[in-house]
């Protein structure tokens, strides 16, 4: 823990400043923890996150920082939050060396070598000592080689403007390493690469944000509104520019209509990119059954190690052993019953997997996580780009006239001038970079409809439009380009932009025409929200009576529907701080049309004969997203889909997960199969649901990116295929590492067990196996069996069944119960059979161990022993059918049939059966109450 004053500064700092602090010094003690720094918080008795100081920020609290921090508050921020920067350790060879060696491994290792060097096995110590110097070279050079690597994707320091509060608006450049929360930074028109978590004031920025969620797809940033609402970086992700995004664009922020202003959040590791970094350097650990249950059996093994050394110390006391001698010995046993090869025996298949994954265009940056996808039993979909294409063509346009629809226009591009038109052209979050328009294909699809373009560098043109500080200018197609009779439209140009917001699922722009003419707000989003806006203001004579029929039938059909309204606002309105509007004008419907990529409905149809079950999870409306299920056949065409709805608690909160009674809850994750109208909050609360009272996997474990990176921090796996294609691969591999795992740890283990039974049974007899003998075994041909084990790919097609991720299950231990009862019974035949024949020549009974070597007792033992370990390299070697057959093991299956079918424990299998055996599950059309049961939670 560290202590010193705040308030001192440097001898360059202003004097004055330091003479005004000096008498308010305040202690400050405070420690790094995985890169975050823990301040004393003296009110509440305890370390907390210097991050804490940051919390409760009102949004009026940012725009008041507008101005900057003066130097001297700078100082002292910088005292408590430290440097911003985020610094991953690269520790030198030595280090590095140390820390490995100190590994439980490792000093096993080293005590086993002495062990054999002292009972004279040179050859084979000095193998395993190259074997393990090679090992741990190779092991600083990849740990190294990967902190370097994180270290430059981390490390990023860029020269930034910022405003410093001295009395008058002033800016200075320095490096992003002095930043603070707080600090006042200006963006320039053409962007940089973010080096911490800002607020955006003023002006708007295009924002590429793949590297944190692996969308290619650039976002649209627009100001924070000034209100007392408390400020939260998830919540207004559309006004929070993200530290490690690049910002491609600024404009409408500075005084000449270019760049823009924002104010740091958080710096160092405690931003988004930070967290991402520390979750890297410091994962969790992964709470998988295989891997608990190895570390039990490896305990396991050690009691079995001492009774083989209690055994030993019996058998050789009763002869003339000396007592340092005996002791050798009884150690030996240990050596030999906790393989030293096991942990690498274990990577050997993921390896394997990582490697075949690659050549496939999937890439893993979690290589452990690879045999948990061998159980995963359910896989979360979204719709659009993931089972759809990623853009969508415009079917038609339907505008109200009056209070009905008018025919549905095709071709936006003849439509006639008005306020549609100048809806479908400006409602929209699109910008101009090198002279192309960029941003949601649906909107560059709804632009492109219309005809009208982008105008590029149009900022100073604000005397065509009144004036106004312009974000972007729409303008109509050439006259020759439309149809006869249509009058040309007059430009749009945008002055605000309010984001599409999951929430509130619409957004919304304000525009003026040439020569100021009166504003006009236009709206876009879900079009039974937009429904909504009317019926707050008693307007339902613009809202058709045929509404909900139109919007159901396009949405059953899989068209993709928006609705668009609009709103006249007077000229005295100051548009610089005009909010969403509500009472808004009901102009018509845009109808798009989502197809289906191909490789969807055969992936679909290859899990489900594998009975994975799929689920979507998706914003969109839920009849467009059925049609989509149908389409795909997720939903099979004859089956019945039934439509369940959660109320919302309040008439002011949206609808959640969390809000549905508890025993329904259960029943609809076991049978819901498409969840629409979802916020990324709800899709999150699905998971956790999933993930907790399922029974399945955390979402990050098998998270998928559809990447053109090669790997993204964003998730543990990234493919480079834009398609779901990737995921039965994906299963498939996981099934065959685990599978291949679990085969080579039971090897390892029986590799153990009959060395063990075969050095017992010649301690009896008072002799041992040889040094090369050893060296034979464990080098040339256990090893060398264990590699090819792990090189079997996997299987060609999806079995219905998981395999097993239990090592302490009763078929597992029987097997290797049985397997190690006949090998031990086979070596004492042999000896016996040796001992019984007319040839046999005697052991020289006056020395122990090696010393009496060669003899035949020995010769038997070794010669049975090394088939022993060839045949269970095969028997234990399980391939179908999740591998390439080797040969097909049926003890697991048979001890399976000898024990019959248990009632399963796990809770969501039980609530299956009991859906199952329950015909009158679902209620249809009967309200569930809190009286009959108790409510969860409200959100």
């Amino acid at each position: 823990i560290l202590e010193f004053a705040v308030g001192e500064a440097d001898e360059n700092e202003w004097r004055d400043t330091v003479q005004l602090h000096s008498e308010k010094k305040t202690l400050l003690r405070y420690y790094v923890f995985e890169g975050m720094r823990y301040i004393w918080i003296a009110r509440k008795g305890a370390f907390c996150k210097a991050s804490i100081l940051n919390e409760g920020w009102s949004c009026s609290d940012l725009h008041d920082r507008k101005q900057g921090l003066s130097k001297a508050d700078q100082s002292t921020r910088k005292q408590i939050f430290g440097a911003n920067i985020i610094d991953v350790p690269v520790k030198s060879y030595l280090q590095l060396l140390f820390e490995e060696v100190l590994n439980p491994f490792y000093i096993f290792q080293v005590f086993s070598i002495i062990l054999w060097m002292s009972d004279r096995y040179y050859y084979y110590a000095a193998c395993i000592l190259i074997i393990s110097l090679i090992s741990i070279g190779v092991s600083l050079y990849e740990i190294r080689k990967q902190s370097t690597t994180l270290r430059s994707m981390a490390r990023l320091i860029v020269n930034v403007t910022v405003r410093r509060d001295i009395g008058g608006e002033a800016e200075e450049c320095v490096s992003s390493e002095e930043l603070v929360p707080g600090d006042c930074i200006v963006i320039p028109a053409e962007g940089l690469l973010l080096p911490c978590d800002a607020a955006l004031l003023a002006g708007e920025c295009m924002v590429n944000e793949s590297m944190l969620t692996g969308e290619s797809i650039p976002v649209m940033k627009t100001p924070l509104s000034v209100s007392e609402a408390t400020y939260s970086p998830e919540s207004q992700r559309r006004h929070t520019l993200f530290c490690g995004t690049q910002l491609i664009q600024a404009k409408g922020g500075g005084s000449a209509g270019n760049g823009a202003i924002a104010v740091v959040t958080h710096t160092g590791f405690f931003t988004a990119k930070g967290d991402l970094i520390s979750s890297i350097l410091y994962p969790q650990p992964l709470d998988f059954r295989f891997y608990k249950d190895a570390m039990k059996f490896l305990l396991f093994l050690g009691i079995v190690a001492l009774v083989g050394t209690i055994y030993s110390i019996v058998i050789l006391s009763k002869s003339n052993t000396t007592w340092q001698e005996l002791v050798i010995r009884s150690l030996d046993i240990v050596t030999i019953i906790v393989p030293p090869a096991l942990p690498a025996a274990i990577t050997t298949a993921t390896i394997y997997a990582q490697n075949r994954l690659k050549r496939h265009g999937v890439f893993c940056i979690s290589p452990p996580r690879i045999n948990i996808c061998g159980k995963t039993s359910l896989f979360c979909f979204d719709k659009t780009g993931t089972l759809t294409e990623e853009g969508l063509d415009v079917w038609g346009v339907m505008e109200v006239s009056g209070a009905v629809f008018s025919e549905l226009v095709p071709d936006p591009l003849f439509f006639p001038p008005g306020l549609m038109l100048s809806a479908l052209a400006s409602c929209h979050s699109l910008a101009m970079l090198g002279g192309q328009a960029i941003g949601d294909p649906l909107e560059l699809k709804m632009i492109e409809s219309t005809g009208w373009v982008m105008a590029e560098n149009e900022m100073g043109l604000d005397s065509e439009f009144g004036k106004h500080r312009v974000l972007a200018v729409m303008r109509p197609p050439a006259p020759e380009l439309l149809s006869q009779g249509n009058s040309v439209s007059q430009p749009v140009a945008i002055i605000r932009r309010f984001p599409f917001s999951s929430s509130l699922q619409r957004m919304s722009v304000v525009t003026v025409g040439p020569g100021g003419a009166s504003p006009v707000a236009f709206l876009k989003g879900a079009p039974e929200m937009v429904a909504t806006l009317f019926c707050l203001c008693a307007l339902l004579v613009t809202v058709p009576s045929h509404f909900s029929p139109i919007l159901r039938e396009y949405a059953s059909q899989g068209f993709r529907v928006l609705g668009f309204a609009y709103k006249h606002l007077t000229k005295e309105t100051d548009l610089s701080t005009v909010e969403r509007s509500k009472d808004m004008n009901f102009l018509g419907l845009l109808v798009m049309k989502n197809q289906v990529k191909p490789e969807s409905a055969e992936v679909i149809h290859t899990l489900k004969l594998a009975q994975l079950r799929p689920v979507m999870v998706t914003g969109d409306n839920i009849l467009t997203a059925v049609n989509v299920a149908r389409a795909c056949g997720m939903v099979p065409a004859h089956d019945k889909v039934i439509f369940v709805h959660a109320s919302p608690p309040t008439a002011s909160s949206m609808a959640s997960l969390l809000t549905v009674l508890i025993v329904f809850v259960f029943q609809i994750l076991m049978r819901g199969t498409v969840y629409a109208r979802m916020t990324p909050e709800q899709k999150t609360q699905l998971y956790l649901w999933y993930s907790n009272d399922c029974g399945a996997l955390r979402a990050a474990d098998v998270g998928v990116s559809l990447s053109e990176a090669e790997a993204s921090v964003a998730s543990p796996f990234t493919s480079k295929s834009n398609n779901i294609s990737c995921v039965p691969l994906l299963i498939k591999e996981g099934r065959c590492s685990l599978v291949t795992s679990f085969s080579l740890f039971k090897y390892m283990a029986l590799y153990s067990l009959i060395q063990f039974a075969s050095v017992l049974i010649l301690y009896t007899e008072k002799t041992n196996l040889g040094d090369l003998q050893f060296l034979f075994f464990d080098l040339f041909l256990v090893t060398v069996l264990a590699i090819v084990m792990g090189r079997g790919g996997p299987s060609d097609e999806l079995h219905p069944q998981r395999p097993a991720a239990s090592l302490l299950s009763l078929p597992v231990l029987s097997s290797l119960l049985l397997h190690t009862v006949l090998l031990i019974l086979a070596q004492v035949s042999a000896l016996l059979i040796t001992v019984s024949q007319d040839w046999y020549v005697p052991l020289n009974s006056t020395v122990t161990g090696a010393a009496n070597l060669p003899n035949m007792e020995n010769t038997s033992i070794f010669a049975l022993s090394g088939f022993q370990y060839i045949i269970m390299s095969i028997v234990i070697t399980k391939g179908y059918p999740y591998k390439k057959p080797l040969c097909y093991n049926c003890a697991l299956n048979c001890l399976r049939n000898l024990r019959g079918k248990r009632k399963s424990k796990k809770q969501y299998k039980c609530l299956d059966v009991q859906l199952a055996e329950t015909p009158s599950w679902p209620p249809l059309n009967q309200p569930l109450f809190p009286t009959q049961c108790s409510v969860i939670s409200v959100s």
